[in-house]
């Protein structure tokens, strides 16, 4: 019988089991000899690693663009009891670049140029343990693509998202640095037009507001030497919009006589913010009049007179003169 750690007592055989008890008594036997296997055997056992490949010492002015290998596939055999060791470390293959590919690195040759490289993989840069063997690696080179490193500036533009709200237009935004330089490999630098933000959603916004919105940059080896963060500040303004307020009463004003005019109303067009010229109650104060005092009875040609609110400019009138006659 296995020692497991359990307590398990088989019943008397002179009772008869149950066909639940039978059942126990196998699930009890199966998992005894699983834990005895797993925890007892120190036969070698073969297991795949992917282990992430760890580039350093970049050649000064070059760049590792995003075309090089990054992890290898190892399988190796090992002892189930040094599986703990490869569990608890952070395993990586590591690449000095500068000493694999320079030619004569005590001397400083400066060698190495832009372009695409295969370096040999080594097993003896993998870290293992005693005991542990390296049975197979793929790839068995690494794959590497060097570009030269160069700097430009940029103007940074903001894409808007959304509409503001009825009424309202967002202009040209401010924006803090208006410039960037950016930093990168020849090739992927000099492809870049134009550098934007993020799109700034307007979506029903009604005043001005501040936001801080990250470069839209498609490759993450481009480097923003300012920072990835843009402060940026959206104007937002009502439009100034037109409307047409027709058959406005002319009214007579400072006459102790009876008084008949022609025509009797004025149309006006107004221009001003969305929201002012669609509140009713502003509408409401505009009204026309026509001032007869010292009038004597007969017949005159006058102008009305508009009162207009404030915020509001009439652009045009009709008629713009009237007959007035005084009984």
């Amino acid at each position: 019988m296995y020692s497991s750690g359990y307590n398990f007592h088989l019943p008397c055989t002179k009772t008869k089991l149950s066909i639940m008890q039978k059942s126990q008594i196998k699930l009890f036997l199966i998992l005894a000899s699983l834990f005895c296997f797993s925890g007892c055997s120190s036969e070698p056992v073969e297991t795949d690693l992917l282990l992430p490949v760890n580039f350093s010492n970049v050649p000064e002015n070059m760049i590792l663009t995003g075309f090089h290998t990054d992890k290898i596939e190892i399988r190796i055999q090992i002892n189930p009891k040094q599986m703990e060791f490869i569990n608890n470390q952070n395993l990586n293959y590591s690449v000095d670049l500068y000493t694999d590919l320079e030619l004569d690195p005590a001397g400083a040759s400066d060698s190495i140029e832009p372009g695409a490289y295969l370096i040999p993989l080594e097993k003896n840069r993998i870290p293992m343990e005693s005991g542990m063997k390296i049975l197979s690696i793929k790839p068995s080179y690494l794959s590497v693509q060097l570009e030269n490193k160069i700097t430009k500036t940029f103007k940074v533009t903001i894409p808007y998202r959304g509409k503001p709200a009825k009424g309202y237009i967002a202009l040209e935004p401010a924006v803090n640095p208006s410039r960037v330089q950016l930093t990168g490999a020849a090739p992927l630098i000099n492809s870049i037009k134009d550098v934007k933000t993020m799109p700034v959603d307007l979506t029903n916004a009604r005043e001005s507001f501040k936001k801080r919105v990250p470069l839209n940059l498609d490759d993450p080896t481009i480097v923003a030497l300012s920072g990835h963060i843009i402060l940026v500040n959206v104007p937002i303004h009502q439009q100034l919009v037109s409307r047409t307020i027709e058959d406005i009463p002319i009214q007579v004003q400072n006459c102790p006589y009876l008084a008949n005019i022609e025509p009797s109303q004025i149309t006006i067009i107004v221009k001003g913010p969305f929201d002012t010229l669609g509140n009713k109650e502003i509408i409401d104060q505009i009204y026309s009049f026509i001032d007869m005092k010292d009038l004597k009875p007969g017949v005159y040609a006058r102008h009305a007179y508009l009162n207009i609110p404030v915020d509001l400019i009439m652009t045009n009138a009709d008629p713009q003169v009237f007959t007035v006659k005084i009984e």
